[in-house]
């Protein structure tokens, strides 16, 4: 069955617009939580592909003061059944067949619950089922395992709302423990924290929160296990992270790599700001602003209890979650590697890419990479943005040739590629971009210059690689079968060979030779192109008869 990966990509045109295909469904999820009410409306086909084409958003807070008399304030009602009965009128408007609700801690904790959920039913005319703490950690652990490679491994989906936190443990993309505690960020910020907290305060929540943390997941079965987070925690920890790491650019934060250290240190300062302060830190939203510290306080504990090496955000939670169990789509579980790849592939098909020529650059700047790489002061991870970047390169070609690279970063940047960090996807669209036309230049090329040094350093690298493997194809026809590359004290020497059926390289050793002054800026030495007799090419000489 299709893994539901193409969750938020549809909706370009706008919901009303979008055409609905033969033999899907449209159907809505809601799920109302402690702090905020969320619905997504979707296609869903027959062999459970999904298109978004609407979601809808509001923040009434049902656990507001709940903590003190245990029932539901009149107010916060008010505002969750009009936006309700809005959601539900969207919903059918736009032709959803079936329309499921849900609701977490502060319903199922009031003593209320029951009339606010009577309430429900006559204004807005949906039946709203009541989730047990498991099942709620349970539906976060379906939408992580479609978005994330849980296949190999020990895991652990944390999901904070702001009634209670979810945990759901898995080993190799299978549940082995869930668990649920009354450790939201709304519902602690009120009994800790209060509107102007102070240290001792976020200490003493700690305290009180990591006996029952330490029980819910045993040192010897979690311990380094990776963590992936969801929830208005982590995408407004991913965003102040990205913030900082002048990643402005990035169009998501789904799938931003957190070192743990670093949750320390944003919660270090934020709890020493008052909430007026918090409000125009960048990244973070301003609606969070009063209860982000205990959310992240929360995500701390877990933290130090599992020691993971860094944290992985997820845009996507329980409501995503819901949608899939309507939608009756068991996820893939992927191995790592396995969902970016698939990503990439079914992005670069949907833009009608040129695959053999994409394959075959592909192929080139990987050896090449080996080749030099190490040498140029490439760092992990760099040869998979690379192999990335040089199948996507041409996709700009799906809006027109002229200025296609451009078009190409344009696409990358909006694209939905799972199992690619933010930052990641930022490289990847910048590297193909300058895989032709002018080489970055942090004067004339605003995204570029936005970014920070290292993170610029990288995309030279990486283009002037991208730039001489597609010189090497400069024909579309895949003549060129090995490279061969030495470095020596005067030059880079890269010799190509021929596949057997091709008749000539000229053409190939021009293209090249054309787009090697990048690399050769890089290193030092000229770039020296060696044509099958041994001589080196001059773009030059051959520009009158080529080009």
């Amino acid at each position: 069955m299709t893994s539901p990966r193409a969750l938020r990509l549809a909706g370009n045109d706008g919901p009303y617009r979008a055409a609905r295909e033969v033999g899907e469904q449209r159907i809505a999820a809601i799920d109302i939580g402690s702090n905020s009410i969320r619905q997504i409306v979707a296609d869903v086909s027959l062999n459970g592909a999904i298109r978004v084409v609407d979601e809808m958003k509001s923040a009434p807070r049902l656990g507001a003061g709940l903590g003190k008399n245990n029932t539901l304030g009149d107010e916060p009602m008010r505002l969750a059944i009009d936006s309700l009965v809005r959601m539900a009128t969207l919903a059918r408007q736009l032709g959803a067949k079936r329309i499921e609700a849900v609701a977490t801690s502060a319903v199922r904790d009031a003593a209320n619950g029951a009339a606010f959920l009577t309430r429900i039913r006559q204004d807005a005319g949906l039946r709203v089922r009541v989730l047990g703490g498991e099942e709620e950690a349970l539906l976060a652990f379906r939408s992580a395992l479609a978005h994330f490679e849980l296949g190999h491994g020990r895991a652990v989906v944390m999901d904070i709302g702001g009634g209670s936190l979810e945990l759901a443990a898995a080993a190799d993309g299978l549940v082995e423990r869930l668990v649920s505690l009354p450790y939201g960020a709304l519902r602690l910020t009120e009994r800790f924290l209060g509107t102007s907290p102070k240290a001792r305060d976020v200490r003493k929540l700690r305290k009180h929160i990591r006996d029952d943390i330490h029980r819910a997941l045993p040192l010897r079965d979690w311990r380094g296990a990776d963590v992936i987070g969801s929830g208005g925690t982590f995408t407004n920890l991913a965003g102040i992270f990205l913030e900082r790491q002048g990643m402005r650019a990035a169009r998501s934060v789904h799938g931003t790599h957190i070192p743990r250290v670093e949750v320390e240190h944003v919660l270090d300062m934020l709890q020493g700001m008052s909430v007026e302060e918090r409000m125009a830190v960048p990244g973070l939203n301003a609606g969070r602003a009063d209860i982000i510290v205990a959310g992240l306080a929360v995500a701390a504990e877990v933290l130090a209890r599992v020691e993971p090496r860094e944290l992985v955000a997820s845009a996507f939670g329980i409501r995503e979650g819901l949608l899939l169990e309507i939608a009756r789509v068991m996820p893939t579980v992927a191995d790592p590697g396995e969902a970016r790849s698939r990503s990439v592939r079914e992005f670069a098909e949907r833009c009608h890419f040129e695959e053999p020529h994409a394959r075959f650059v592909q192929r080139l700047a990987m050896q090449l990479f080996d080749s030099i790489g190490a040498r140029l002061g490439c760092v992990a991870g760099d040869r998979e943005i690379l192999s990335d970047a040089a199948a996507l390169h041409d996709v700009g070609y799906h809006i027109t040739y002229e200025g296609h690279n451009k078009h190409s970063f344009h696409l990358i940047m909006h694209a939905e590629l799972l199992g690619m960090s933010p930052s990641e996807q930022v490289i990847v669209a910048h590297v193909a971009r300058y895989h032709r036309g002018a080489p970055p230049d942090k004067r004339k090329h605003d995204a570029y210059a936005a970014l920070e040094k290292p993170i610029r350093q990288r995309i030279r690298r990486l283009s002037a690689i991208l730039r001489v493997a597609d010189g090497f194809d400069r024909g579309h026809v895949g003549a060129v079968d090995k490279l061969k590359v030495r470095w020596l004290d005067r030059a880079l020497r890269i010799t190509p060979t021929m596949v057997p059926k091709a008749k000539s390289l000229r053409l190939e050793l021009w293209g090249a030779s054309r787009k090697s002054d990048l690399l050769a800026k890089l290193i030092g030495v000229p770039v020296e192109i060696v044509g099958l007799d041994g001589k080196v090419v001059q773009a030059s000489e051959m520009n009158e008869t080529v080009e």
